[in-house]
């Protein structure tokens, strides 16, 4: 990163906690991610692509408009007999999904929903904004939903949005404003993210308190029960100033940042994948997993693991 713009590495460490972050290789699409992601959920959870009632892919860099993301992971997989939509809540992604395939799944509608959150930030920013540059990763997870024993799963979630104040955030697309265009007067790549730190640090440490908090509410879960708050890795400075105010020790916090950066909505599914590998969650534990994201939105839900 020293190489590519004015930066140090103790800076980035000290400001972020990001040290190492992965790279989609160049002329590789965003879409091959998510298949991986997908097939290997497949695996981890004994169900085959024909099966699949239902796919929904959360992603702010999608390869095409059209198709979908979610079409192109139907057809690589083989899940033949899928509904398939794309979804985008940035970084909130991954729990709207959650939230949005458990309605299908608790009405009957599905029983099957195969969710992927595969994000190539490294496509939409601009390596000379060394503000933003240095913050950003690739990568992709998955989970299958389904209905599991009585008592686990997804026991609640709160999603929310704030668009009066979706300007802190922006990546353009087919339209760009003169405003737009001011922000990244400086930039190559003028369709890349652009943000305003304060604002957003700021959004972010009062609104992942409140969220975790509320879903818990929901339910008759404790703070103290909670095993694991897995958070949007966006930021170890947010992640550490969100945790204070929720008076809760950063042991009991599971992060990937200083390995994977920040992935937008892929960072709550590659933390779960990466716990799970890891063995740190067994049946019965009590997660909430907490995230923010452009629009701006957020969201939270809880999980009592079932495996």
């Amino acid at each position: 990163m020293e190489k590519i713009v004015e930066t140090t590495d103790e800076w980035i460490l000290k400001r972020t906690g990001i040290s190492e972050r992965r790279i989609l290789e160049e002329g590789k699409p965003i879409y091959s991610m998510a298949v991986e992601a997908a097939k290997q959920a497949l695996i981890d959870s004994g169900v085959s692509p024909e099966e699949i009632d239902l796919i929904l892919v959360t992603t702010s860099t999608p390869d095409y408009l059209t198709p979908n993301t979610s079409c192109i992971v139907q057809k690589e997989i083989g899940a033949e007999n899928a509904a398939a939509f794309d979804l985008v809540a940035a970084c909130s992604g991954f729990i709207y999904g959650m939230t949005v395939a458990q309605q299908f799944i608790e009405t009957g509608y599905y029983q099957n929903v195969l969710l992927v959150s595969s994000e190539g930030m490294s496509k939409a920013i601009d390596w000379q904004d060394r503000k933003n540059c240095v913050l950003f990763g690739d990568g992709a997870g998955a989970v299958v939903l389904g209905k599991v024993e009585k008592g686990y799963g997804i026991l609640s979630t709160y999603i929310g949005s704030d668009g009066a104040a979706g300007e802190s955030i922006t990546i353009p697309c087919l339209y760009m404003p003169n405003e737009e265009l001011e922000k990244r007067k400086n930039f190559k790549n003028k369709a890349s993210i652009w943000q305003d730190g304060q604002e957003v640090f700021k959004f972010a440490v009062k609104i992942m308190p409140m969220a975790t908090e509320e879903v818990i509410k929901k339910t008759d879960v404790k703070l103290e029960d909670i095993r694991y708050i897995i958070p949007h890795q966006a930021n170890m400075r947010i992640i550490e100033s969100a945790a204070r105010r929720l008076g809760v020790a950063l042991e009991k916090v599971y992060t990937t940042i200083k390995r994977f950066g920040n992935m937008s909505s892929a960072s709550i599914p590659v933390a779960m994948a990466d716990a799970y590998s890891k063995k740190c969650l067994k049946k019965g534990d009590n997660l909430v997993v907490v995230g923010f994201g452009g629009g701006l939105t957020w969201g939270s839900a809880l999980i009592r693991w079932s495996k």
